[in-house]
């Protein structure tokens, strides 16, 4: 092994113990499986060797890694759900049917309300509030200016409140 590659595992070796452990809590949190979690993160560290010497931030490039995975994660299932609905169609049963449904307070959940935010608005705030970076590192890894991200989460903010008002 060559002495830059040497150097280049140590240095994400780091990173890996000092983060690992609150990344896969963090993608728990937002996708609410441990393993596909657990997952989630060591694809990020794995993409963190890949582009170490690009990467100036690796705490806030990781956490940008790994929410493009859990978005990504929540396409993909969005695109299941919808397939299987159209599948199953008209075939529910009378006992489903006669099932009650949910009050919208028992269904939101502080995820979901996230991800009914647009695009632009759900990046910054899982690194923001999620991960805990900075307005100045969400800033740098999404590739806008501060005063943009700080936009950006104050209309996000707003959104937000207008989804629990609505639960009330």
């Amino acid at each position: 092994m060559a002495s830059g590659e040497a150097t280049v595992e140590r240095a994400v070796r780091e990173v890996y113990d000092a983060h690992f452990g609150r990344l896969v809590g963090w993608t728990t949190t937002l996708i609410g499986d441990r393993d596909l979690a657990h997952d989630v993160a060591t694809e990020a560290f794995v993409k963190l060797m890949t582009h170490w010497h690009s990467v100036q931030d690796p705490r806030a490039w990781l956490y940008t890694a790994a929410a493009n995975q859990v978005r990504d994660h929540w396409r993909k299932r969005g695109r299941e759900a919808a397939a299987y609905d159209r599948f199953v169609g008209g075939r529910r049963t009378t006992e489903t049917a006669a099932e009650p449904a949910l009050d919208t307070a028992t269904r939101l959940t502080v995820r979901d309300a996230v991800e009914s935010l647009p695009e632009r608005h759900r990046l910054a705030v899982l690194l923001h509030y999620f991960a805990d970076l900075s307005v100045a590192q969400v800033a740098s890894q999404v590739g806008k200016s501060e005063g943009a991200v700080k936009r950006d989460l104050y209309d996000a903010r707003r959104l937000l409140a207008q989804s629990l008002e609505a639960v009330r």
